[in-house]
């Protein structure tokens, strides 16, 4: 019997490496992957007409009839007839939101003053809806901020800060952590514009 095992079996040598070979994924897999894996809810949506579709899906699903939308140009995705918008922050309805950049290496979601005005994540509600384009896809957070200076037009937004965790709240000594009390509902609706 030894023997035969010997003859089909895959030696230790070569088993240990294929488990250290490092895989790459593309930015997009390794955002939705590390999304994911902290609890995050994904849909993606190759057209407008599928975010608005999606949206009023998790609307229904979560029993909510009041927004706060932070960005008006979201109101458009929405059926006004079936959900009150709020434009006032407030910690108890659900927030719907763009946002500045989706960081790929740790699944985290990027804002700043153009989406949260001076408001802290923490004063705000643990439900969240995300809207995002593939093209606010980088692959880390330095490269987030380059982008967030970047695309500044006047002056550099502030109140920087991301969502890092989903389903637990863990406490990190990030600088883009401070006073932020992390999603416990997040969804994500990815609009393909690449």
């Amino acid at each position: 019997m030894n023997f035969l095992k010997k003859i089909f079996s895959i030696p230790v040598k070569e088993t240990k490496e294929i488990q250290k070979q490092e895989v790459n994924l593309s930015l997009d897999d390794l955002f939705v992957h590390n999304f994911i894996e902290k609890g995050g809810k994904f849909l993606y949506c190759q057209q407008k007409v599928e975010v608005k579709e999606n949206l009023n899906k998790i609307l229904l699903e979560n029993n909510w009839e009041e927004l706060l939308v932070l960005n008006k140009n979201l109101t458009t995705f929405l059926n006004t007839k079936k959900v009150t918008v709020h434009k006032e922050f407030t910690k108890t309805k659900p927030v719907f939101s763009s946002c500045e950049h989706l960081i790929a290496d740790h699944g985290d979601i990027l804002f700043s003053s153009n989406q949260l005005k001076s408001t802290k994540l923490s004063e705000l509600s643990e439900n969240f809806i995300v809207f995002a384009k593939t093209s606010q896809l980088v692959k880390n957070t330095g490269e987030g901020l380059t982008g967030i200076k970047t695309n500044a037009e006047n002056a550099l937004p502030t109140n920087i800060s991301s969502i890092k965790n989903y389903t637990t709240i863990k406490s990190d000594d990030n600088f883009l952590n401070y006073g932020n009390n992390n999603s416990k509902n997040l969804y994500l609706l990815l609009l393909e514009d690449l």
